[in-house]
């Protein structure tokens, strides 16, 4: 744990979008190990592109990394209008770390990043964490419907 470094990037994230900036800002092919954390870690972010992934982060406000030395371990995004709504997205733990609070670590940097700490509720959706996110105080809300709309 004592190797883990947290990079809170510029909103839209220009050094690891565009330069692959890793710990200390040194190109080290974030993207693609972005996109290695994703495929192994996920079933729902699979086979995102290099392309789609920069413009994911392009229009992200907070954006979260975690590092085991030159290893990306973690990751997690929000978006938000600042003022009524804000949504954490793809909140990634490597499999090989989990469970040593990483994932709370991530969650908590977001969470405290003003502009989503200046939103008036702040969103999430999980396949099959949301006993890890209760114990972060999220609620299921069942006032409401999650509707969808693929448009692809």
């Amino acid at each position: 744990m004592n190797d883990i470094s947290l990079i809170k990037h510029a909103s839209s994230a220009p050094g690891l979008r565009l330069f692959g900036l890793g710990p200390a800002l040194k190109p080290i092919q974030g993207l693609e190990k972005l996109k290695i954390l994703f495929n192994q870690n996920t079933s729902w972010a699979k086979n995102r592109t290099i392309e789609q992934i920069k413009q994911m982060l392009a229009n992200s406000n907070v954006i979260i990394t975690l590092w085991n030395k030159k290893n990306l371990v973690g990751f997690g995004r929000a978006t938000t209008d600042e003022v009524y709504r804000a949504v954490l997205w793809d909140i990634v733990i490597s499999k090989d770390v989990q469970r040593l609070g990483l994932g709370k670590v991530i969650v908590e940097e977001l969470l405290n990043d003003k502009k989503i700490k200046s939103a008036e509720k702040i969103y999430l959706m999980t396949t099959n964490s949301e006993d890890f996110y209760k114990q972060l105080g999220f609620k299921v809300n069942i006032d409401q419907s999650l509707m969808m709309l693929n448009s692809k």
